[in-house]
């Protein structure tokens, strides 16, 4: 129960410094927006570099990664569907969707990693997921959807190519399978600047804070709860169904699934909802409300399950 509690309590001070932050102003009118843009195009490459340059690739192909593609796929494409229905668009569509199923591994799966199933390495499998498959995937959609009606095709089969955090991805990934050994002199540096990427996010988030509206009580309500529905109870039931009746896992593998699937979403997503300027209320508020109920979830998974 350890990291459940500790790993909230990192992100909540972080989140309540940048509201601070943003009531005094001492980062001006563009505080918030400034260290989106750092850690879009800048620090969040260079972490996502570095974390995939020296891991096992070889985890990839691991069963628990095909519990947590297909319940990724599941809720995704629930809410993608009611989206469709309901007219969101691509781009609020896309940002919900990524709400409804892509969970906070790093700065929150880590330390829950840690003390709840007592190894780190396990949240590695649905982080390369997420970095390699999912956010390629989500972010050429972004890009598509907001201006590939005004480019050539050539530059909208490249679009991937452009990105700066697909791209700090697949460097990492080719890093990696190819074996390279980065010297130290140009390590360091990247991945100093790496390390800011987590705090760069929450202090935007917490700053993005002040003055919006309590959750739940804008007009993306209805999208909010499908979103936070599918992220906090969905996505764990279908993990646990996939993991038990089809994968036959039990134990700690079930339990390693199930806690990673029932992690809140990530405090990024607000990042790339901001620097597209799509669904920014949405991802902000799914965030929020699913961050705070992840944690009795959390709880009572490690309790029926641990």
């Amino acid at each position: 129960m350890q990291g459940v509690l500790s790993g909230f309590l990192v992100i909540a001070v972080v989140i309540g410094v940048g509201y601070v932050i943003g009531r005094r102003g001492h980062l001006g009118a563009q505080g918030s927006e400034v260290l989106t843009k750092l850690a879009f195009h800048v620090a969040s490459p260079a972490l996502l570099f570095t974390t995939l340059a020296r891991a096992d690739l070889s985890v990839v192909f691991s069963g628990r990664l095909l519990v947590t593609a297909l319940s990724t796929a599941a809720v995704a494409g629930v809410f993608v569907a009611v989206g469709v229905a309901r007219g969101w668009g691509v781009g609020r569509t896309t940002i919900g969707a990524l709400c409804s199923s892509y969970v906070n591994s790093g700065n929150l799966g880590i330390p829950i990693a840690v003390y709840v199933l007592g190894d780190a390495s396990l949240v590695a499998p649905v982080l390369l997921f997420q970095l390699v498959g999912v956010t390629p995937v989500a972010l050429t959609i972004l890009d598509l959807s907001t201006a590939g009606g005004k480019q050539p095709l050539w530059r909208r089969l490249l679009t991937p190519l452009r990105n700066p955090v697909a791209l700090g991805s697949l460097a990492g990934v080719a890093v990696s399978a190819a074996g390279v050994r980065i010297p130290g002199p140009v390590w360091d540096p990247v991945q100093l600047i790496g390390d800011m990427a987590v705090p760069a996010v929450l202090l935007a988030f917490g700053i993005s804070l002040r003055g919006s509206t309590l959750p739940l009580r804008s007009g993306d309500r209805g999208a909010v709860l499908l979103a936070v529905g599918l992220k906090a109870v969905g996505m764990p039931l279908v993990a646990w169904a996939l993991a038990v009746g089809v994968f036959g896992l039990r134990g700690a593998h079930l339990l390693d699934v199930v806690v990673t699937s029932a992690l809140p979403a990530a405090q990024n997503l607000f990042t790339y909802a901001s620097s597209y300027g799509v669904g920014e209320r949405l991802a902000r508020e799914s965030v929020l409300v699913s961050t705070a109920l992840s944690v009795p979830v959390l709880l009572t998974v490690a309790a029926v399950l641990g």
